[in-house]
């Protein structure tokens, strides 16, 4: 098993330039780690390594993307989330266990961060919603990068209109946090649920504008009509 990483690691190595690799680190303001590929060329080396575990158990499957995450390379990382979503179906409660250990011991950028949450941890938030304890628990813990997981795991859902009281408690949590990164996390978020909510986001961010860093109104109301958005903006 492990020789599958080494081969994979081995290809983005040959596969990675440093016009790339320059070009990627251009949109943190943290180091990152980079073999410098363009995100479809890493989804397709994934895609094509994957096709060779597909028959695995899950178990074996999560022990991989632990070796890739250990790694510190962002593209490493963005191959864990995709396999790891690629068997959401045999997703079980308890496995949320290991995506907090993931988000708590590696993911360390926003890109990261976002790809996990946004699919996998979002996945399993449907298929087990007793489960949406965990994002309530991370909304207070002191990692920007947990906290920012806490509301970027329910972007998908909460398109669909799901989650709508969790979405506002988790915002409630989060309202004036200091931390930019976590302020666009809560507002995507609430910008997510405007899709399918837009009244009750809007009455949301009127009762609490004051509060609310501009950031995360911006964000918010993105979506919303021309003149719900000079309503928000009055101060």
């Amino acid at each position: 098993m492990t020789q599958i990483i080494a081969q994979i690691r081995q290809e983005l190595i040959t596969n990675g330039n440093e016009q790339a690799k320059k070009s990627g680190e251009r949109f943190f303001r943290e180091a990152v780690k980079l073999h410098g590929l363009k995100s479809a060329d890493v989804g397709r080396i994934g895609k094509a390594w994957f096709s060779s575990i597909k028959d695995r158990p899950k178990e074996d499957v999560f022990m991989l993307c632990e070796e890739l995450w250990k790694s510190g390379f962002m593209e490493e990382g963005f191959i864990a989330c995709n396999w790891s979503y690629n068997v959401r179906r045999q997703y079980e409660p308890s496995d949320i266990l290991v995506f907090e250990k993931w988000i708590k011991k590696y993911v360390s950028n926003w890109a990261t961060c976002d790809t996990l949450c946004n699919h996998t941890v979002g996945t399993l938030m449907v298929m087990y919603p007793e489960k949406i304890s965990f994002l309530k628990k991370w909304a207070h813990d002191p990692g920007r990068w947990v906290k920012r997981a806490s509301a970027v795991s329910l972007i998908i859902p909460a398109r669909k209109g799901l989650f709508r009281d969790d979405i506002f408690e988790i915002a409630d949590i989060l309202l004036m946090d200091p931390d930019d990164m976590v302020q666009k996390g809560y507002g995507w978020m609430l910008k997510a649920a405007s899709q399918s909510n837009n009244t009750d986001v809007f009455n949301y961010i009127m009762k609490n504008k004051a509060e609310m860093p501009r950031t995360s109104l911006r964000y918010a109301i993105e979506k919303m009509p021309e003149d719900l958005k000079r309503l928000a903006m009055t101060k």
